[in-house]
């Protein structure tokens, strides 16, 4: 069981994506507009679905505004396919989207697979090459200080840092840590991952390869 806050001006989706998630055990609190978020409700959220297309704040909006206080998974639902209103999206802290219409099956599946990985709680410190990751704290530091990673890019930057050497497909890296084998990955994922390389290239770090023709991996000299 899981408090979800879900955000959409259509009544009729606003009922849809309640009926769904409570069907999970998940208590559901919905909002017509972003603007309707406080600090309060986003700490007591375990996750929070945003529709992008709102009159007055629109996803986006709210995603910025809530981001630094709602430390969990974000998902936008979005009619939107442009790869740049999807890479904005990203930018701004999102987690993952999906796509409207959507099947209520793969919004279950979607939210359930955030939601575990979420309470995967390792109790370790492990090290790659200047980097330090708190496998329990989800933060990775150089030099003790915490570089600042989405709870999504960690996950990706994690996986590929404990697998250092092996080349990982976009779908791969997304079934890995999401748990779930999405159709919105590819966009996603590179997303993340330019956004990972850039906040590490801050401090001196480009452990991330692509690999033409399949996907990217993590250094192994960077053990």
């Amino acid at each position: 069981m899981a408090n979800i806050i879900a955000v959409d001006d259509d009544a009729d989706v606003r009922s849809l994506l309640t009926t769904a998630l409570q069907r999970d055990g998940h208590i559901v609190k919905a909002f017509p507009t972003g603007s309707g978020l406080t600090a309060e409700s986003c700490r007591w959220a375990d996750c929070i679905l945003l529709d992008v297309m709102m009159p007055g704040e629109d996803g986006f909006a709210t995603c910025q505004r809530i981001r630094s206080i709602a430390d969990c998974p974000i998902l936008f639902l979005t009619a939107r396919t442009e790869e740049a209103d999807i890479i904005r999206g990203l930018g701004l802290g999102g987690d993952d989207y999906l796509m409207k219409p959507f099947r209520v099956t793969e919004l279950r599946a979607r939210v359930n697979a955030h939601l575990r990985r979420e309470r995967r709680t390792p109790h370790s410190r492990i090290r790659k090459g200047e980097l330090d990751f708190d496998l329990k704290e989800r933060l990775v530091y150089h030099n003790e200080i915490p570089i600042r990673l989405t709870r999504s890019e960690y996950a990706i930057c994690e996986h590929l840092a404990v697998h250092a050497g092996q080349s990982f497909s976009k779908e791969q890296i997304y079934e890995a840590v999401f748990g779930f084998d999405g159709t919105a990955d590819d966009s996603a994922i590179t997303e993340h991952i330019k956004n990972i390389r850039a906040k590490l290239r801050t401090v001196g770090c480009e452990p991330i390869e692509t690999v033409w023709g399949v996907g990217y991996k993590w250094k192994r000299e960077q053990q």
